[in-house]
């Protein structure tokens, strides 16, 4: 398996490790020397410079092949990309944003098919999410794939299922960039009355403290709700503890399907006054694949989309199109005095405004 992995990225070229967010950034020149090395030919003196440099690996005297996956270029010019593998959950949070959480997906050919039209379009960086997708019966199947495509895998999970010693092996064997695990509550109670699942609590804690002990690289999400904003300092204090990064989300937004039932989650001690919408790469240099292989340009703006298992690669020189159309402004929105310093995309606005929400979750009128 490598150990690192050379790759254009968006214009420039990258050495990466898997597990790691750091990179270092190389002239095409060295891109090029890289690519066109034989297979038992020896790492160059300034890979292994560069590899004790950033990330303290030793790869000196060694073959390349042992080393380094290089990836080729791509006409497609995309250097991420989120994948859905399958809306079910184990949780039945008041405030997810899926709405009705199906357990459905593609089978292991298509889903081949979608991971190699990942990687030819360019994708470097690849999410994957659900749902929870390390309930997916196909999850071991599509991280090896793409890990040993090249692509560095972040993965967002409730954690639940990390005590599990054949996710432990597969996520210690080949190690992602990071795994971002989700924070409901500081106490069974309001653990287990936001994801309306008893004994998910206690599955949290297994799962988290593995990931710790298995030197897994760990951020959390502390979700703040109306359930649990008042052990937003015990959810903090949880991270500290753990000696972990955390990211706090306080806005609720309304399901993908323009529901509203995910908006009384909402605690409006916590929620926050957005910074003006300054524009997104979506449909551009990153996309979302649903469970079914249907291509959006983010998880929000899913309609209109490109099906990438009947369409192919070629599909997705369609989304800058749908990006541009999407983001203008329609319905409520069209003519607004304040439309340069929007708090939210236009596709998320649309969601909101389909849900019925109040003015002030989304829109700077609300405050006026």
């Amino acid at each position: 398996m490598h150990q690192l992995i050379a790759s254009p990225f968006l214009g420039d070229y990258l050495v990466t490790r898997p597990d790691s967010e750091r990179g270092v950034k190389i002239p095409q020149g060295r891109y090029n020397e890289l690519r066109s090395a034989g297979a038992d030919e020896i790492a160059p003196e300034w890979l292994e410079k560069a590899a004790t440099q950033c990330w303290g690996l030793n790869v000196g005297g060694r073959a390349l092949r042992d080393v380094v996956l290089v990836r080729n270029e791509s006409a497609y010019g995309f250097g991420r990309a989120s994948y859905e593998l399958n809306l079910g959950c184990n949780y039945d949070c008041e405030h997810c944003y899926l709405g009705v959480k199906r357990f459905e997906g593609l089978g292991w050919s298509d889903r081949e098919r979608l991971l190699s039209i990942m990687h030819d379009a360019g994708v470097l960086w690849l999410q994957l999410t659900g749902g929870e997708p390390l309930i997916d019966p196909l999850f071991h199947e599509v991280y090896q794939m793409a890990w040993d495509l090249g692509m560095m895998i972040g993965i967002s999970s409730n954690g639940s299922r990390l005590h599990n010693p054949k996710i432990l092996n597969a996520l210690t064997t080949r190690r992602p960039y990071r795994l971002t695990i989700s924070v409901y509550g500081a106490t069974e109670a309001s653990y287990d009355g936001l994801t309306q699942r008893r004994g998910s609590f206690r599955k949290f804690q297994h799962g988290l403290t593995a990931a710790v002990e298995a030197g897994l690289p760990i951020k959390l999400n502390i979700v703040v709700a109306r359930q649990n904003e008042h052990e937003v300092a015990e959810m903090q204090a949880m991270a500290e503890r753990f000696n972990l990064p955390f990211h706090m989300f306080t806005n609720m937004s309304p399901t993908i399907y323009g529901g509203p039932e995910s908006l009384p989650a909402q605690s409006q001690e916590f929620q926050r006054q957005r910074k003006p919408f300054g524009g997104c790469s979506a449909g551009v240099t990153f996309f979302h694949a649903d469970p079914h292989g249907v291509a959006s340009i983010c998880k929000v703006g899913r309609d209109p989309s490109v099906n990438l298992i009947s369409e192919g690669i070629g599909g997705l020189t369609n989304l800058a199109g749908i990006a541009e159309k999407l983001h203008t402004r329609t319905g409520g929105c069209s003519g607004c005095a304040l439309s340069g310093t929007c708090w939210v995309c236009r596709p998320l606005a649309k969601l909101y405004q389909q849900a019925k929400a109040p003015l002030a979750s989304y829109c700077q009128h609300g405050g006026r």
